[in-house]
């Protein structure tokens, strides 16, 4: 299927490059050369609350959220919308536990605070899962943007094709990240969010303008469908374990991924440690969290309305296109097909513009996050006992070498996760998060016992580390299944998988009297 951009679509491309290079020379600090470890990592500390609100919501907001919210608003209703709840209550655990003692140990990375509590090993051991995590989890994110690219681009959602344009997204993000380290990356967030922001309200005017029903007629039809189900529904009462949002899951294993995505995974929580203050940095994380329901909302709002779009005649004056499912042989979303198919020159160009500038937010953050961890958690520390200390500007530049590193690990990791969900009957939404799983529950597990108990060694801490990883790796349905799990853990969703995975590791970790230097649980600073 031959899909040539129309001279707008180019137009259009060319001005996003142009705002991309202009804001990359703009907000790139000067004098670089005198740079130190704390201005490259965490922008000098002096980051205002709305900034660092704008650039976590630009970096989880991702090129997942862009093209699973729409699909998952067609195929379901708004319960995705309503896991914020989940957002809100991590938020405040986070907040009043957990940022107020990063700041009184001034943290440049979240692991620190396990040095105080256990040992430096134990901090390279949790550094290290928060790596090979955000490897895992940023490599899919960077896959889920290249699917689309690679259509626009190669004309396929092949191997080959998805390899190119995740090539490319990780150039741009490191290009963007190399030279000025998070306060370019979050300056650069900013425009990021602008664009897709912009495309998604562009695409919802466009869509709406299509239907011609009225409003009235749209609510009442979404929630009177003719399969029975309301789809405004925004909580799901179930107790049924296998779906991923049901309230249940949102207060259990939601509101834990929210914790350990603010509080224990560096790509976010380095945006908090980049304020003035606790305070500070605590305002910016209610900020994002409350960004957030608008903007989840209006992705699934383009569901809603491709639903109505697509499947529902009645309100589209008795006929509707056919909404396909496949490009090239392969499934693609129902959002992408319409993007494919129904949006006219200079439009579709804008989406696709969107689509990257998620995917380079995301992914620029992610590399700076993952740079400071190699170099704070581990070469610092390895460099010192060696009695070999060096300038402050010797740091900077390793960061810029680890961050080439990590991005062919994402590179590689974004085209296993082709053939990984390419196999899968996940939804992007799911797979994206799933994949954030397997190192948070270990993470969770070992600070829980190190906040709350005065129990736990170095040992155990790698021990819990490792079984977090390993439980929720057992939980996947294809293994589960495969070594015999009963039915109910073979079918339980991920929020429920970390449920698990995490008290296992808190059990696991917390099974020995702590050392003398861990003979009580972290205070509140």
């Amino acid at each position: 299927m031959s899909l040539p951009f129309s001279i707008a679509d180019w137009v259009v491309i060319a001005a996003y490059v142009l705002l991309l290079l202009a804001g990359g020379w703009i907000f790139t600090p000067r004098n670089t050369g005198t740079a130190t470890a704390h201005d490259y990592f965490l922008a000098g500390g002096n980051v205002p609350a709305w900034l660092a609100a704008i650039s976590v919501l630009s970096a989880t907001q991702s090129a997942a959220t862009f093209l699973g919210g729409p699909d998952y608003g067609y195929h379901g209703d708004l319960t995705y919308l309503g896991s914020n709840l989940g957002g809100l209550l991590g938020a405040m655990f986070v907040a009043h536990v957990m940022i107020p003692r990063f700041y009184a140990i001034r943290a440049t990375t979240a692991y620190e605070l396990l040095t105080l509590r256990f040992s430096a090993t134990a901090t390279r051991w949790a550094g290290g899962m928060f790596l090979i995590g955000r490897v895992f989890a940023g490599g899919a994110r960077v896959y889920l943007a290249a699917i689309a690219l690679a259509m626009v681009i190669t004309g396929t959602v092949e191997a080959q094709g998805i390899m190119i344009a995740a090539a490319l997204l990780i150039v741009a993000s490191v290009l963007f990240t190399f030279v000025g380290g998070l306060k370019s990356v979050l300056w650069n967030d900013l425009i990021q969010f602008v664009v897709y922001l912009g495309s998604a309200i562009a695409v919802v005017v466009f869509l709406r303008w299509s239907i011609p029903a009225t409003t009235g007629q749209i609510i009442d039809g979404l929630i009177h469908t003719p399969e029975g189900v309301n789809k405004l529904r925004l909580f799901d009462l179930s107790t049924d374990l296998s779906r991923p949002f049901s309230l249940l899951a949102v207060v259990t294993g939601v509101t834990l991924l929210y914790i350990a995505n603010a509080g224990m995974d560096q790509d976010t929580t380095q945006r908090l440690l980049a304020c003035k203050d606790a305070k500070t940095g605590a305002r910016g994380l209610y900020l994002s969290v409350l960004a957030t329901v608008p903007v989840v909302g209006m992705f699934i709002l383009i569901g809603l309305l491709l639903y109505v779009f697509y499947d529902r005649p009645d309100l589209m004056g008795g006929t509707t296109a056919a909404a396909g499912r496949s490009f090239g042989g392969e499934k693609i979303s129902i959002f992408m097909h319409y993007i494919l198919t129904q949006l006219p020159g200079g439009l579709r160009g804008l989406v696709t513009v969107g689509i990257c500038a998620a995917a380079v937010a995301t992914t620029n953050s992610a590399l700076n996050a993952m740079s400071s961890v190699l170099v704070q958690d581990f070469y610092r520390p390895w460099r010192e006992r060696r009695g070999a200390p060096a300038a402050e500007h010797h740091y900077v530049q390793a960061g810029r070498a680890g961050m080439g590193v990590i991005g062919i690990a994402m590179f590689a990791m974004a085209v296993a996760s082709f053939y990984w969900q390419r196999y899968s009957e996940m939804g992007l939404l799911e797979f994206a998060l799933q994949v954030m799983v397997f190192t948070y529950a270990g993470l969770l597990g070992v600070y829980f016992t190190a906040l709350f108990t005065a129990r736990g060694t170095t040992a155990s801490v790698v021990a819990a580390l490792i079984a977090g990883f390993a439980v929720v790796l057992l939980l996947q349905p294809a293994i589960a299944r495969a070594i015999g799990l009963p039915g109910a853990l073979a079918a339980l969703s991920f929020p429920f998988q970390l449920c698990i995975g995490t008290a296992i590791a808190f059990a696991i970790c917390a099974a020995p009297r702590g050392t003398a230097s861990a003979s009580r649980p972290m205070q509140r600073a």
